[in-house]
């Protein structure tokens, strides 16, 4: 059955920390829900979307010129500085009355072509504005003869929380599992040459391959690098 609105529904985040021992890079925000309605809440199917919102924060020139590639110039931001979705996470709320709070889990990648990554390794430091979008089912007591069965309402489209996330969070869980690294996507011929420029020079390492190819390239028009990469 179909209860009342969940307009009651608020909800905040109290913290987000770095996990040190997750699989893979992650963040968990504790999240604390209020629920005005009165009624006993069974459980919550708890969708939720995080999305960063750069337009809320200011930029010192380094920063400015690490997202160039993002958003242009300084002088087009006033055009290209928009909200951006960051992720998309869930969890399933356990049963409670009146006030709880619950971890969700927020996934984090190091990948360059995520436009989230390419922003955060961009900033220096401060806090990253966040919003979280959510969304869901609510599973309460029924109504029915004698009060059995479950009632099922939806999670209103206008719950959402404000977070100021800073740098150093996010930094500090991708050295947990990246230190003093980071990742790239390459086509797998690009990658071949990578290889065979490496083992053709004996060059021991990736980094060291990398930074020969860019000393190389430092008087050498496209053409030239093309070859060097050959």
């Amino acid at each position: 059955m179909t209860g009342p609105d969940t307009s009651e529904l608020a909800f905040s985040v109290r913290d987000v920390v770095a996990e040190p021992y997750s699989a893979a890079p992650q963040l968990t925000a504790r999240v604390r829900i209020e629920d005005g309605s009165g009624e006993r809440i069974h459980a919550i199917v708890l969708r939720c979307q995080v999305r960063i919102e750069p337009q809320r924060r200011p930029y010192d020139q380094a920063e400015q010129e690490g997202l160039r590639g993002l958003f242009g110039g300084r002088e087009r931001w006033s055009d290209t500085l928009r909200p951006f979705l960051w992720m998309q996470c869930n969890t399933t709320v356990q049963g409670f009355t009146g006030t709880t709070e619950v971890d969700l889990a927020l996934p984090c990648t190091y990948d360059f072509d995520v436009v989230g990554s390419r922003y955060l390794h961009a900033l220096g430091a401060g806090t990253v504005p966040v919003s979280l979008l959510f969304s869901g089912t609510v599973f309460t007591k029924g109504t029915g003869d004698g009060g059995s069965g479950f009632g099922v309402r939806q999670v209103p489209w206008d719950c959402e929380a404000r977070y100021e996330l800073p740098v150093a969070v996010w930094r500090q869980v991708i050295d947990f599992h990246f230190p003093r690294s980071g990742w790239i996507r390459l086509e797998h011929d690009v990658l071949s040459s990578f290889a065979e420029f490496r083992e053709r020079h004996g060059l021991i390492s990736w980094d060291e391959t990398v930074r020969t190819l860019l000393a190389g390239a430092a008087g050498a028009d496209a053409d030239e690098l093309d070859e060097v990469v050959r």
